[in-house]
């Protein structure tokens, strides 16, 4: 199914681009049904998916490059942001899991606190994404299999899987989490009480993402579209399960809605992070428990609840692009001691 739209902001520039957005035919859900999911197998790998029912959308993906001053893109009002910094450490082997969780983690923490002032941020998972090495089952050393960029629009956490993930770091890491190579034996990456802090009335916290081209060239294929938090209504989530071998968890999928905004930034290279707002205990959505259905996720200030995202086919991407290989690292963000 082919869709087509346009959201062209003003003073931007952009390109034509496919997204993968949900069928407008699926039924709208901000909780678990057990309609649409996934499945991992033990490794984390995955094993198949049930319920997928894709539109292909064609629009216009606005260039955040061409922005500055107050019309830049935030990660606090809008769900993203892009900032250079270049790697601390340039001969990381983002392919081997030790070095990675050992040494890239602490650096990725400390960029997201930097930006948005947080007491306290800790990194517990990450994705490494390559077509190439997806079609060829490359392993990582010590880890699952490489991913594949993901052609979905989605969030990658729901009004339930949020709050259940913060949780989830108070307690040792199962099999499947990424932390139980590192974390001594019966360790928790956060203590019980510092998680009930930030779930009262009067703690936030947040899940953002730190995404980094790995690859020597500049992104050109599978580039990765950001939607403006501020643009999204409830009415636009499907809840997207992942059933992994000892939990279930949850992503928001999201239908085609004309007032989506979607932005990118051409060309990133290693020298550059770009933060992606996952969930935000402050935002709209969480602080309504999808109550007021009739509001933006954003509520129309910040903070956002989340940025959906998605890698797209850029249709200026020409056909000898090299592969894009890329690294996202989840940070939880906890604002206040």
């Amino acid at each position: 199914m082919v869709m087509s739209a346009s959201t062209m902001a003003p003073d931007a520039r952009g390109t034509l681009g496919a997204l993968n957005y949900m069928a407008p035919t699926v039924k709208s859900s901000l909780l678990r049904n057990g309609k649409v999911l996934t499945r991992r197998d033990r490794d984390g790998s995955d094993a198949g998916t049930e319920g997928m029912a894709m539109a292909e959308v064609e629009l216009v993906v606005n260039d955040a490059r061409c922005l500055s001053g107050s019309q830049r893109r935030t990660i606090e009002t809008h769900g993203f942001e892009l900032f250079s910094r270049p790697l601390a450490r340039p001969d990381l082997d983002f392919y081997d899991h030790q070095q990675v969780v050992r040494k890239y983690y602490d650096e990725c923490a400390g960029i997201v606190q930097k930006a948005t002032g947080a007491a306290r941020v800790l990194a517990f998972d990450h994705n490494i994404r390559s077509e190439v090495g997806k079609k060829s089952k490359r392993r990582i050393t010590g880890g699952q299999e490489v991913q594949e960029p993901a052609h979905d629009v989605h969030g990658d956490y729901t009004l339930t899987s949020g709050p259940q993930r913060l949780c989830d770091l108070a307690r040792p890491p199962s099999i499947n989490d990424t932390l139980c190579l590192v974390l001594d034996e019966g360790q928790a990456l956060l203590d019980p009480d510092r998680v009930e802090r930030a779930l009262g009335e009067t703690g936030r916290f947040a899940i953002i993402n730190l995404w980094r081209n790995i690859a020597p060239a500049p992104v050109a294929i599978h580039p990765l579209a950001l939607c403006d938090g501020q643009t999204v209504n409830p009415e636009d989530l499907v809840v997207f399960e992942i059933h992994y071998h000892d939990r279930i968890g949850e992503n928001y999928f999201a239908k085609p809605a004309k007032q989506h905004e979607w932005w990118y930034y051409p060309a990133m290279t290693r020298d550059e992070a770009l933060l992606i707002k996952q969930w935000d205990s402050a935002g709209e959505l969480a602080r309504s428990g999808g109550a007021r259905a009739d509001s933006s996720i954003g509520g129309g200030h910040a903070p956002c609840s989340f940025s959906f995202h998605t890698a797209f086919t850029d249709r200026a991407t020409p056909p000898d692009a090299p592969d894009r290989e890329s690294i996202e690292v989840r940070c939880i963000v906890l604002y206040s001691e």
